[in-house]
């Protein structure tokens, strides 16, 4: 009762004051972020000679196929053990047979596909660009939440490192939208497990990546070499 009394007569304490003061700041940071995630990325061939300021552009990388068709070939060498260089166009087009629809065999009676459960976010294909000694990886992002019907390109660009016995995409940047979150503790590497990691590999390539002296990034090209 007496806490009720002195409520009335000097107001709320320092405590709930400073906890108040933390609440909105924290409501105030989760608004300006979801706002910055769901703003329009502007899908460019080649950066603009005046970017607009706050603008945040994408670039998606090359899918040719005739420059990719090359792939085969290479993927060979490097199950074999060989060092080998690759470009954009060959990464797009191992992603486009990778997520190939599984074509039909004739007389064969395909087994009714388990029904998978519902997901807030659907990834898309990743897409490679390389330019400048940086790789770049843009996975678009379909929010399903709400049928808002929300679209989100989530990119990311840097280098490889080592970390124990295997390489791995190291970015320095990480948008997700128009929100930049590399900055934030443990984020980077959820994101990208959750939509780059998701992608499957066949074995023979993982068996193979895993057995890589180094992975380097040069100029357009990606050097894989073996050990």
């Amino acid at each position: 009762m007496s806490s009720k009394i002195d409520r009335a007569l000097y107001g709320p304490s320092w405590t709930e004051v400073i906890f108040g003061a933390l609440l909105s700041v924290v409501l105030g940071v989760v608004l300006a972020a979801a706002c910055l995630v769901i703003r329009p990325v502007a899908a460019v061939k080649e950066m603009p000679k005046e970017p607009v300021a706050g603008a945040v552009y994408y670039l998606e990388g090359s899918k040719d196929s005739n420059k990719g068709r090359s792939w085969t070939a290479k993927q060979q060498q490097l199950v074999s053990g060989l060092s080998v260089t690759v470009t954009e166009e060959e990464l797009n087009t191992a992603v486009a047979v990778l997520n190939a629809p599984a074509s039909r065999k004739p007389g064969v009676k395909e087994e009714p596909a388990a029904e998978a459960k519902p997901s807030v976010f659907v990834p898309g294909p990743p897409n490679f660009r390389i330019r400048d000694g940086q790789m770049q990886i843009g996975v678009p992002v379909a929010v399903a939440a709400f049928d808002l019907g929300l679209n989100i390109i989530v990119q990311a660009r840097g280098g490889f490192e080592k970390k124990g016995d295997c390489f791995v995409f190291s970015p320095d940047t990480l948008l997700i939208g128009s929100c930049a979150v590399d900055k934030i503790p443990g984020v980077t590497g959820l994101v990208l497990q959750k939509l780059v990691g998701a992608q499957a590999v066949p074995e023979a390539i993982a068996t193979a990546w895993g057995k890589l002296a180094n992975v380097t990034i040069d100029g357009a090209q990606l050097k894989l070499d073996a050990p």
